[in-house]
């Protein structure tokens, strides 16, 4: 009886070893060609690269002020557990499992199904954001050369109406709009390991060195407690259903989900990469991003008197007025606007690259095209297309689509339509479609180690994940 039970064990265990080479083969051969990550560090900085975007300057630090201060700040991670990281993780899952690009995922996961149509939607609104963000990066560029020659702070005029001169005109934002696309293609044309991951070891340490030296100055400024007050305050009579949306939407936006970056940057993650860690990471550095401009900001703007207004606090105006009018007043003007700016064209730049990389891997996947041809594919056509966002601001903007502008309408429908569906579907496939073990398997690279994560995430990815994006999808038909 005992010998039968060894047999059974040592059949057992060799039936088992089989299964593991015939995987790891498989898996060898699945991946061979895909271009992967070349460090830890790399794969960190080119995702944290990809989430930290201009979101994180111009809306994070006002909707906290407004929604309750550090009230809101205890929300808002509290999202990113519930809603943020499970889908980053089932994003990740699908990348690194299907090994593909963002539509092939779901083509190889599952052949027989129609479920490729999603990864569709989130590459075309992944494109349709690319096509106006380069207008906005572009921007930052143009700011960033006015603060080193001076222009900026030509007193002739207001920097209201410097904003409208920069912005609004017809040829100067399209022109540093067109720079901003052939830096993009320089880097794509790279590859991934010699351009996207060089650049995002450069440009992310970069980014938090800049951040660091302007907290320094930013609360050495008169009045920089009074400023942190009124950043960070908790104020819980100012929470309210409004709060939580924000908070949700915050959450979503911020990192990257729903448009493909996250599933194309995990193809390129090596097979041991430990999912869940990492995307703990990359949430609590985006997040970081945000609350450091929040400690540049307020203490700035309280010291120089420029908190009255609150439109002075919201988005453009923020970054392309009030801030600009702070420097002004500070010694070396200069010199801080030119690094402000470089700082907004990093973080600018990093996720225009994600944006086009996610189109590239399509073009080298599904077409089975060059590095080279997939980057001219992907980047030609935003020399028109972009170049009519930006017109849109300006001579083009008495054409409208159900009232908004070009560059608005394409912000409307990619940003809250497209990607809370794209993100909503995506949840729904990983949770209930694939096998129930599929993401477990990632999350423990296929048993190597144990996760104590997995059922809480597969639990928010089935139930709570799909309801808070419904929230943010109908958000604007709330209020």
């Amino acid at each position: 009886m005992n010998c039968d039970k060894i047999n059974i064990l040592c059949c057992n265990f060799v039936v088992l070893v089989i299964k593991r080479y015939r995987f790891i083969t498989n898996r060898n051969k699945y991946m061979a060609g895909k271009a992967k990550f070349g460090s830890k560090i790399g794969l960190i900085a080119a995702t944290v690269g990809s989430a930290v975007g201009l979101g994180n300057v111009w809306r994070f630090p006002s909707v906290a002020q407004e929604n309750g201060g550090a009230a809101f700040l205890i929300i808002y991670i509290a999202c990113v557990f519930i809603l943020g990281i499970p889908v980053m993780l089932s994003e990740f899952a699908l990348g690194r499992g299907g090994n593909s690009d963002a539509v092939g995922v779901y083509k190889r996961l599952t052949p027989a199904k129609k479920w490729y149509f999603n990864g569709i939607l989130g590459v075309l609104a992944s494109y349709i954001i690319l096509s106006f963000y380069m207008v906005v990066a572009g921007w930052t560029l143009e700011y960033f050369w006015q603060s080193i020659s001076g222009g900026l702070f030509d007193t002739s005029t207001t920097f209201v109406n410097k904003m409208h001169q920069l912005i609004g005109t017809s040829w100067s934002p399209i022109i540093w709009t067109v720079i901003m696309i052939l830096l993009n293609m320089i880097v794509l044309l790279l590859g991934v390991n010699k351009g996207i991951e060089k650049l995002s070891n450069l440009l992310m340490p970069l980014l938090f060195v800049l951040l660091i030296i302007f907290c320094v100055v930013s609360l050495n400024l008169p009045n920089a407690i009074e400023g942190l007050e009124f950043f960070l305050k908790p104020d819980f009579a100012n929470v309210s259903g409004a709060t939580f949306i924000n908070a949700l939407g915050q959450a979503f936006f911020s990192l990257s989900l729903g448009m493909g970056i996250l599933i194309t940057y995990a193809a390129y993650y090596p097979h041991d990469t430990k999912l869940t860690r990492t995307a703990v990471t990359v949430s609590l550095l985006d997040f970081l991003v945000a609350f450091l401009m929040g400690l540049i900001i307020f203490p700035a703007v309280k010291s120089f008197g420029l908190d009255t207004d609150p439109e002075a606090l919201k988005g453009t105006t923020l970054v392309f007025v009030t801030l600009p009018e702070v420097f002004s007043q500070m010694p070396v003007s200069q010199l801080w606007s030119a690094l402000f700016f470089l700082l907004l064209s990093v973080a600018a730049i990093t996720s225009t690259i994600s944006l086009a990389e996610v189109n590239v891997s399509l073009m080298q996947d599904r077409f089975k095209f060059s590095r080279v041809k997939s980057s001219l594919i992907v980047i030609l056509p935003l020399f028109v297309l972009s170049s009519i966002c930006s017109l849109s601001q300006g001579p083009l903007s008495d054409i409208t689509i159900m009232g908004n502008t070009i560059f608005d309408f394409l912000d409307l429908v990619a940003t809250n339509l497209m990607l809370p569906i794209s993100a909503f579907f995506c949840c729904i496939y990983v949770g209930w479609v694939l096998p129930k073990n599929f993401l477990e398997r990632e999350l423990t690279n296929h048993g190597e180690f144990g996760s104590v994560a997995y059922p809480f995430v597969l639990f928010c990815v089935r139930y709570i994940a799909p309801i808070l994006i419904l929230f943010i999808l109908l958000s604007p038909f709330l209020d």
